[in-house]
């Protein structure tokens, strides 16, 4: 096994990944920009090196010096977490180039699936069923109007290069099309580099589910069921869920199939996700395939009991995998809440500062994967997401209610974050009966509810404020009262006198 590995990563990735290398025995070697030198990350790892950039997020996308630190620490190998670095083919041929494990797929793998337009031609090819839309890059407004007649609305535009959310737009008319597909463009140029866009069909009220598949270097491979993802926020996942209360087992099994399929279309090897679409009929679309670990990958560790970290990293030392696909069972429900330093009162605006105080939720079927602590500070440099928030129940209902007493008892103050949106979601009926799209938040989420906790908040503060001024008024004040001297200390007094 590696004796040492290099995580090209900061935050909860990083010290969720540092946590599953150690109980494999294996040293973690952290890189840091200075913006995180006091971070949990660079604390917990067994060594740590200062990147040099011009901005924090440069640091982290620098190849070669990461590369170059690797070689100098004798990192055996790099895993990338997730964002950053972990989805550029160039970034995986480079490791590879230097005699270093890269902790993911190949290079080739990456660059087949990486882009929109190559990854639904390959599925097209291998028979697996697409969202209609363009096969092709479009850049010119002009074709995008013809393509958007053929479809007919609504549409969907999406970043050829990128996710996330950044760079799409829907689009349920002609005349909103060349705005928005401007827009995407400028977006999707910021985001990624690449202003190219692609045109889909856009599926209403569907679900949002992923298959996770492992697959080793010696051709086996295997899918650990699904994940429900449905609950975005601009298109950004916020609460996911293994399994789905909607997929029955022979739906399972052929969404299954089909992920499995995808992967070895493209000769893929280690974890990857495969994202599909789910009408109200039950067909499902290829959506893209993420080449890499997920966020929302330890709900699928909680029902399956497998550490898909210690896979990757096994995976990546050429060892086989341990079970076939008969051996995978699902057990129990999870459920994941991203806790994001953002204002719900405000439109959901990211939030900084020093987070003064931390106390994690406990107790039995409850995990925090958390990149923060007391003292931490958060910055704008980079995405607002502390930590993520992760139930089991041996149910759905029960999973959910964890959940609900988990947010209930998790304190962070110094700066702003989600967690009494997540806690409203949490008591909606449709949510906790499962009746719910990717458009939930969009159409059935009641902000109301919010702004009432907000005004409810501000009532229970300005009374504990007004108590506690009276108090201390009332202290200011002379007695008239006098003090009385227990019975203890007048014997005592009497005594020293005797004496």
């Amino acid at each position: 096994m590696f004796k040492r590995i290099l995580i090209a990563n900061r935050g909860e990735i990083a010290v969720r990944i540092m946590r599953s290398s150690r109980e494999m025995g294996i040293e973690t070697v952290a890189v840091y920009h200075e913006v995180d030198k006091e971070a949990l990350f660079v604390n917990y790892a067994d060594f740590a090196y200062r990147l040099s950039g011009e901005t924090p997020k440069s640091a982290y996308l620098d190849m070669e010096q990461i590369i170059n630190i690797a070689k100098k620490c004798d990192a055996e190998a790099i895993h990338p977490g997730y964002g950053f670095l972990s989805e550029r083919a160039e970034f995986a041929r480079k490791v590879s180039e230097a005699g270093i494990k890269f902790i993911g797929p190949s290079a080739e793998s990456i660059e087949m699936m990486g882009s929109k337009t190559k990854a639904r031609e390959l599925m097209i090819e291998a028979g697996v069923p697409v969202v209609p839309g363009t096969k092709e890059k479009i850049v010119d407004i002009n074709r995008a109007i013809e393509i958007a007649c053929e479809l007919s609305y609504p549409i969907l535009l999406k970043a050829a290069a990128g996710g996330g959310g950044k760079g799409m737009r829907k689009v349920f008319n002609s005349i909103d099309l060349e705005p928005s597909f401007e827009a995407a463009q400028r977006e999707a140029l910021k985001a990624f580099g690449d202003d190219s866009i692609y045109l889909e069909k856009f599926i209403e009220n569907p679900k949002h589910i992923e298959i996770q598949i492992l697959a080793d270097e010696h051709n086996n491979y295997v899918h650990l069921g699904e994940r429900d993802c449905s609950i975005q926020r601009r298109h950004q996942k916020v609460i996911e869920e293994a399994p789905s209360t909607i997929l029955d087992d022979e739906l399972r099994a052929k969404m299954g199939e089909v992920a499995v399929n995808a992967a070895k279309t493209c000769g893929y090897y280690n974890a990857g996700t495969v994202e599909f679409l789910l009408d109200k009929d039950k067909n499902f679309y290829f959506l893209e395939m993420n080449t890499r670990l997920q966020v929302e990958h330890p709900v699928t560790e909680m029902v399956t009991g497998i550490n898909l970290v210690k896979e990757q990293i096994k995976i990546a030392y050429g060892e086989k995998l341990a079970y076939t696909q008969d051996n995978i069972k699902l057990n129990g429900y999870a459920v994941e809440c991203r806790i994001y330093a953002e204002d719900p009162f405000n439109d959901f605006m990211p939030d900084t500062g020093l987070i003064s105080y931390h106390r994690q939720p406990a107790g039995y079927g409850v995990r925090l994967d958390s990149g923060v602590e007391s003292g931490s500070e958060v910055t704008i440099h980079f995405d607002p997401m502390l930590s993520k928030l992760i139930t089991f129940g041996k149910d759905r209902l029960e999973a959910i209610s964890r959940m609900e007493m988990a947010l209930k008892n998790y304190q962070i103050k110094g700066v702003q974050t989600i967690i009494p949106f997540l806690l409203q979601v949490m008591q909606h009926p449709e949510f906790r009966y499962g009746w719910f799209d990717t458009g939930f938040i969009e159409h059935s989420f009641d902000f109301d509810s919010l702004e009432k906790m907000k005004l409810e908040q501000e009532e229970i503060i300005a009374a504990i404020a007004a108590y506690g001024l009276r108090i201390f008024q009332d202290s200011q004040q002379p007695s008239e009262i006098k003090p009385q001297i227990s019975k203890w200390k007048e014997k005592n007094l009497l005594l020293r006198r005797l004496i």
